[in-house]
């Protein structure tokens, strides 16, 4: 006993009960906490209050020689220490006696709980893994897992484990190949590891995998690795080659045309259609990666067929990325030539040479063209009647083509021939009908009813388009023939085309039209000759004279007109920060009548501009800006200073060409997002950066991180010369919130602009998207007993300091009032009152 009280437990004791007097109470069922570990000394845990008659306290149960109690002072104590992995929860009774040691109270029930602390290191449940993976795997799906476990609570994050992948050998490339989840240990191929492995460059990797607990949010936590090796296998899942299968086939169908096969036994395969909206495909696909076509396929109908086939696991998702599949249908002989016209109608003139062509007779088929099976030949096997001759016509076997072959055309013989051409290609023959019409030759010329139209008098400002004129001239040749047929033009006193003629193809009539806008002060009078011709050329010996000319007078009178622009539009380019004054544009206008004019501005809705009123030059009136509008239209407007006024525009087309005078910034509520807590090897995410200058300003961007040390400490800002930056966390234990970063941008310009911008980053929690879905909420903090005794001792030393000092003073202005007035004690009492 004389152990318990001595002076270092009393003490404690003593100290507990000062600070920790909440830590007592009656005697009562009670439940207690105590972390784990060696801690020297005793550690006080609760103290029970008595009355009587109970004289001390009795402690039974699961002491195992750790816990007991002071039976006098009720103090429960620990006089050891607890090991949450052995033991974690003592069950304890306490009872109450009187001095006969005699039980009057309890026994109460005293459960001690052991609070787990981090003490023990993660392990994986193997020295070493081995793992092995095909070639083009799906980026993200798990090829194997390492597992570990750590023997503390897990219901804490002393037991929350957290893998990630330290570094592989060979590293090839600077992103990693392989990638964990961080929680589960599932290894998977990243993107760059599906689309870059290949066992015929590195065949074996090796993989140092680490795992920590505390869930990766402290910094007092224990870190394990472990080896990994991957071996790299050739990938099975491929596209079959180009598969070609003949038309119409007659084998019994479905018929296996090639196979798929996944890594690994167990796929679930599935044809996946290409095309949008998807068509039914005559093709499917079982379960041992079999593809079949189900039906007979016909070429004409559809020439290629393209379509994935995926492989999927269990759940439905798919194994890696599908694998295109197409067919080509082969053509077969299995369509006849066909006429393109059901009667092809040919002319020819009676006075034709031998050897002249005809037309051509135009047939096709379906089947696949540049091939035997579509190669087409001509052959005539009948005319009628066949007269004067048989085989008047010919044909081209290869071609189609229709030639005269006997020079005894005569009209009033034969006026047309029934020709039966048969087209045949290597299994079919097809009969096509050909009528060919015997024309009259063209031995008239076209006479006008009357050679001189007289003239005629219209204002200039008659419409283009206004019908001026009606003309008439005959042919005594075959009617609607090439012979007969009367083109009308105007071969003198039209230089600039001003008017034209159009043939009614029924009647012969010409219509004399206006082509182009009238102008008096141009061409006040025309003088014109109209000749009458055939398409057809006349037959030798035959000439046109002066009954195909006829002539008309056309007079154009003057009407007031407004001002007339040299242009309809003018084109400037000017800097935007061209200075007030500098001149832009020159137009140039005239009055037909030749009075004076004005010029002014029209929608210069910005005010950027000046025009001086007697010539019409424009001027910058005000700095303009690019940014703002990067093309600027206005119109000039020409009035004639007359009663009437009238008056005409053009348009000026400004382009504004930039200068550097923006500086380049961050889109409006602009942020970026890394997930918490921070592996330590977060990718940058690129930095987006408008400017509003043409490119040609900023080939390329220089970033500086601002901010100082501290800044630098936290943060990586890589590519810092180039059209993008990229910014990621540097410092891992950077906690949950939004940080605020500094960054100068300078896009490099003539002259360059510098721009300092604020890039807002936000550590969340993110999603199993990896998309950020929650801000993180700051921990709340308790101090522990062994802070709160420091808080307290600091304020009760401070307290001491400050009732010493007061003492002090008072002591000191005692004595000078006792040295002030001196006082004579008349017994011992009073001496001791003074002193």
């Amino acid at each position: 006993m004389f152990k318990l009280y001595g002076p270092p437990l009393f003490f404690l004791f003593v100290l507990h009960m000062i600070v920790c007097q909440d830590l007592s109470g009656p005697l009562q069922d009670s439940t207690f906490s105590v972390q784990e570990g060696n801690k020297p000394g005793v550690q006080y845990l609760y103290r029970f209050t008595f009355e009587p008659p109970v004289a001390s306290l009795r402690l039974t149960g699961e002491k195992e020689g750790i816990m007991d109690i002071l039976p006098k002072d009720g103090i429960l104590y620990l006089n050891g220490s607890v090991d949450w992995e052995k033991k974690k929860v003592y069950k304890l009774q306490v009872e109450g006696l009187d001095a006969n040691r005699v039980i009057v109270k309890g026994p109460y029930s005293i459960t001690v709980n052991v609070e787990d602390v981090n003490d023990n290191p993660p392990q994986f449940d193997q020295e070493k893994y081995y793992g092995v993976v095909r070639q083009n795997s799906r980026a993200g799906k798990p090829f194997m897992y390492v597992t570990a476990h750590d023997r503390d609570d897990p219901n804490t994050p002393h037991g929350q484990l957290i893998y990630s992948i330290f570094h592989h050998f060979p590293s090839p490339y600077p992103e990693m190949l392989f990638q964990i989840d961080n929680v589960t240990g599932a290894i998977s191929t990243s993107l760059t590891g599906a689309s870059k492995l290949n066992p015929q460059d590195v065949n074996t990797f090796l993989l140092d995998i680490s795992v920590q607990d505390m869930a990766g949010q402290s910094a007092n936590f224990f870190r394990t690795n472990v080896d990994v090796n991957v071996t790299v296998l050739e990938n099975l899942w491929k596209a079959p080659p180009p598969l070609k299968i003949t038309e119409n086939s007659t084998e019994p169908h479905p018929i296996i045309i090639a196979q798929v096969q996944w890594n690994e036994p167990g796929a679930i395969y599935e044809i996946v259609k290409k095309e949008k909206p998807p068509n039914k495909l005559p093709f499917t696909v079982n379960q041992d990666g079999n593809i079949y076509v189900t039906e007979p396929l016909d070429r004409e109908e559809r020439e290629i067929y393209s379509f994935f086939v995926a492989a999927k696991d269990e759940e439905g998702g798919w194994l890696a990325h599908p694998v295109a599949v197409s067919v080509t249908v082969q053509d077969i002989n299995d369509n006849p030539p066909v006429c393109d016209k059901a009667l092809a109608t040919f002319e020819v003139q009676e006075n034709e040479r031998v050897g002249n062509d005809i037309g051509i007779l135009k047939a096709s088929d379906r089947d696949e063209q540049g091939t035997l099976n579509s190669r087409l030949k001509y052959r005539i096997v009948e005319q009628s009647p066949q007269v004067p001759l048989g085989n008047m016509f010919r044909i081209e076997f290869e071609t189609g083509k229709l030639q005269l072959f006997r020079s005894a055309l005569n009209r009033q013989v034969a006026s047309n021939y029934s020709v039966k051409v048969e087209v045949a290609d290597p299994a079919f023959k097809t009969l096509c009908n050909v009528e060919i019409n015997v024309i009259d030759i063209n031995d008239q010329i076209p006479v006008f009813e009357k050679s001189d139209y007289g003239s005629f008098t219209l204002p200039e400002d008659r419409p283009v388009g206004t019908i001026l004129l009606e003309i008439q001239a005959t042919d005594a040749d075959e009617p609607f023939t090439g012979s007969s047929q009367i083109i009308y033009t105007i071969t003198k006193g039209d230089p600039n085309n001003t008017f034209l003629i159009e043939t009614d193809l029924k009647t012969n009539k010409g219509y004399v039209k206006i082509n182009k806008v009238l102008d008096f002060e141009t061409s006040p009078v025309y003088n014109l000759t109209i000749s009458a011709t055939n398409p057809e050329p006349l037959v030798p010996g035959v000439q046109y004279n002066s009954s195909s000319i006829a002539y008309w007078r056309v007079s154009v009178s003057d009407v007031k007109e407004a001002p007339v622009f040299r242009q309809l539009v003018y084109i400037a380019s000017i800097l935007e920060n061209a200075p007030v004054g500098t001149e832009v544009v020159i137009p140039s206008a005239f009055d037909p009548e030749g009075d004076r004019i004005r010029y002014s501005l029209k929608n210069d809705h910005r005010k950027w501009l000046m025009i001086r009123p007697e010539d019409g030059t424009v001027y910058v009136a005000a700095p303009m800006d690019r940014e703002t509008e990067r093309t600027y239209i206005v119109q000039i407007v020409a009035t004639e200073e007359t009663n009437e006024a009238r008056s005409s525009s053009a348009q000026v087309i400004i382009h504004l060409k930039d200068v550097n005078d923006n500086p380049p910034a961050l889109p409006k509520d602009y942020s970026l997002f890394f997930c918490h807590p921070l592996q330590g090897n977060e990718e940058g995410k690129q930095i987006q950066v408008i400017d509003p200058d043409e490119h040609s300003h900023y080939q390329r961007f220089i970033y500086t991180l601002m901010g100082g040390s501290a800044m630098k400490h936290d943060w990586n800002l890589t590519k810092m010369e180039g059209k993008h930056a990229y910014i990621s966390p540097k410092n891992r234990n950077l906690e949950a919130k939004i940080y605020e970063i500094p960054i100068q941008i300078n896009d490099n310009g003539k002259p360059p602009r510098t721009g300092d911008v604020i890039l807002k980053v936000k550590l969340c929690i993110c999603g199993d998207d990896g998309e950020c879905f929650r801000d993180v909420d700051r921990d709340n903090t308790f101090p522990t007993v062994a802070t709160a005794v420091g808080i307290l001792v600091g304020v009760l030393v401070v307290i001491g300091i400050i009732l010493g000092a007061v003492f002090f003073h008072l002591k000191h202005k005692k004595q000078k009032e006792q040295k002030a007035n001196p006082v004579t004690a008349l017994n011992p009492s009073e001496l001791r009152n003074l002193t």
